[in-house]
């Protein structure tokens, strides 16, 4: 028999919740405020603000790039044209690259034994102050020993020979005619979820618009071709001082609403200084810049020889963000539910605190007739 009642009760009846009517503006006012407030809350952030009405995915993408410009230079009266070959590192087109400013060369290094730079941790009287089979880890080579030199002795090593001199850096940068070289760009994105696929080439972008444009924040935004310039000024930096060496961070940002046309899904670029002072005066703190050393082998009269090369050069590495948005009814009705339930909530909530305003005004109200 109980079970038959929960059950009739369960389904033949139905109940609501108890109505409190109250008739004070003040209590009528703080009620509708907070019922405006929850509305406003569900409409102005979780559907404007925060697109709750929409599903997201992000993009698989790709970057290849271009560097295009010649550098010259005139050391000692040595000539010398650079072109994109020489000064970009790796040569492949990837999306981190170095662009060499500046450069230490020591030429004609071959395998052999030949003294250590004039320093005081290489400096020496006899063969006991070298100790054979030691190997600096700031060293150029292997020690052999031996005490060697006329006037000034250093410790012999084998190493490539002459061992490299770095003391000097050249000031100003060697090749700070990088500053007009220019970057080509290309990017494409492909957003899996919805089947879009763009590229930063977008309609507009011809041969004939690339071969002129020069990219500008105001007046050629979405122009793929940039002057390395115009990107360091861009991130906050001069040209001089971060020639040194640092590193520039590409932002292509795509940031899409595909509730409209695909050609409205186009790419933001910003600039940002990720390595390096602009600010830098004191040149004697420890590894300011950016530098790394690169070899070209090469053989002379049957033996193995190098140019080593201490390269100087700013870094870029280009970062794409994306997240692209479309109308879908599962996240519509998820967002709905939910203002729904807050709403149910706050009104729950002053439904509890109009109650015991009312009990406590007819608690009054009696004791003020007794």
């Amino acid at each position: 028999v109980y079970i038959t009642n929960a059950l009739s009760d369960f389904f033949f009846k139905y109940e609501t919740p108890r109505q409190v009517l109250v008739r004070n503006r003040r209590v009528g006012v703080v009620c509708r405020l907070i019922q405006l407030g929850v509305l406003a809350y569900i409409i102005g952030w979780v559907f404007i603000y925060e697109k709750g009405y929409q599903s997201t995915d992000t993009a698989v993408s790709s970057v290849f790039t271009k560097m295009k410009g010649v550098g010259y230079t005139n050391v000692d009266g040595e000539e010398r044209v650079w072109d994109m070959v020489d000064y970009v590192f790796p040569e492949q087109g990837d999306s981190s690259f170095v662009v060499m400013t500046n450069y230490i060369i020591t030429k004609g290094q071959k395998m052999g034994k030949c003294p250590e730079l004039t320093e005081p941790r290489y400096l020496c009287n006899s063969d006991s102050d070298c100790e054979r089979g030691i190997i600096e880890r700031t060293g150029h080579g292997h020690m052999t020993g031996k005490c060697v030199g006329n006037t000034t002795k250093t410790c012999e090593v084998v190493a490539w020979c002459p061992v490299e001199d770095d003391h000097t850096i050249p000031d100003p940068a060697l090749l700070m005619s990088a500053e007009n070289y220019t970057l080509f760009i290309k990017n494409s994105v492909t957003f899996p979820a919805y089947g879009v696929k763009r590229s930063n080439l977008v309609e507009g972008i011809d041969n004939q618009y690339i071969k002129s444009c020069v990219y500008d924040p105001t007046t050629s935004p979405l122009c793929p071709i940039f002057r390395l310039g115009d990107l360091v000024q861009l991130s906050g930096f001069n040209f001089a001082t971060i020639a040194k060496g640092g590193a520039i961070g590409i932002v292509i940002d795509w940031t899409c609403n595909l509730d409209y046309d695909q050609s409205e899904c186009k790419p933001v670029y910003t600039f940002h200084g990720l390595y390096g002072n602009p600010n830098e005066t004191d040149m004697a703190r420890a590894s300011v810049g950016y530098n790394f050393r690169y070899a070209k082998h090469y053989m002379e009269d049957k033996q193995e020889k190098r140019t080593l090369l201490k390269v100087f050069g700013i870094r870029f590495d280009i970062i794409v963000r994306s997240v692209a948005r479309k109308f879908d009814i599962i996240p519509t009705l998820t967002a709905i539910g939910s203002g729904v339930g807050i709403f149910g909530v706050v009104s729950l909530a002053i439904l509890h605190i109009l109650s015991g305003i009312s009990k406590h005004t007819e608690s009054q109200v009696a004791y003020s007739i007794s």
